[in-house]
């Protein structure tokens, strides 16, 4: 059985965070373990509340994970504290974490920031460049390229320059005022398309941590990097078809839509 470990925030409605992940995990063949970094008080509708570990709890955690179970990759998520994301910075250095996968969660497709501009600096300096591939939204490439997108050329472009500040694979997620469901992989010096298919469905809760997680466990059972982004965008398009609606504001997706 290959193993998968998440670090993330809980969702206490289960459709993103931890809860999203460890469901993905799962329906994608790998054993999933977790490392909490905040209880979320929150449902379809919204955030009501948010409690953070303290580092040293983070850092029990990431130990207790790491010298018993290794996990064959390891997918983050959501860290608003730039002291816990330094804190997991430093034990996936000194454990050697392989096959990590990076969702640079910082600003939503709004365009609102959803954490300090400290932490963005810290989640660039420290926890980035130790990531195999980053996810990030097209808000978020735009943070971390310093240049604004507005095409598939500038996805490019933006996806090129992250790759060569932070030596790192990037997987720039389209919008749907760019592309739709095209997502762009820049790796080794080149790029590849990933064209999806929209799909209109209103309820898409927890897309960008199912994603980041199914390629992690993809990448855990010893996939490529092109295929184990193929295979995730497969899972998230079946997700997504299944049509699940569940809650009064945008629902989740259907992680277990296979054994429906």
């Amino acid at each position: 059985m290959k193993t998968a470990l998440t670090i993330a925030g809980s969702d206490s409605s289960g459709g993103a965070g931890i809860q999203a992940d460890i469901k993905t995990m799962t329906m994608n063949g790998v054993y999933a373990m977790s490392v909490i970094t905040a209880l979320t008080a929150q449902n379809t509708t919204g955030v009501t509340g948010i409690m953070e570990v303290t580092p040293e709890f983070l850092a029990l955690q990431l130990d207790a994970v790491f010298t018993d179970i290794y996990p064959g990759a390891v997918k983050t998520g959501m860290v608003s504290s730039g002291e816990l994301i330094k804190t997991i910075a430093d034990k996936l250095r000194k454990y050697k974490a392989k096959n990590i996968v990076v969702d640079p969660v910082m600003v939503a497709t709004s365009g609102a920031r959803l954490i300090s501009e400290d932490a963005i600096e810290i989640l660039k300096k420290e926890l980035i460049p130790l990531a195999d591939v980053i996810t990030p939204n097209i808000p978020e490439a735009e943070v971390l390229s310093g240049m604004q997108i507005r095409n598939e050329e500038d996805m490019i472009e933006a996806a090129g320059i992250i790759n060569r500040t932070f030596g790192c694979n990037v997987l720039c997620k389209g919008g749907h005022q760019i592309n739709d469901a095209n997502d762009l992989l820049y790796r080794n010096g080149g790029y590849i398309w990933f064209r999806g298919r929209r799909i209109d469905n209103p309820n898409t809760h927890g897309t960008g941590c199912t994603l980041s997680s199914a390629i992690a466990s993809n990448l855990a059972k010893g996939e490529n990097l092109d295929d184990a982004v193929e295979n995730a965008k497969e899972y998230i398009t079946g997700a997504l078809e299944a049509m699940l609606d569940l809650g009064r504001g945008s629902g989740p997706l259907a992680h277990n839509y296979a054994l429906i």
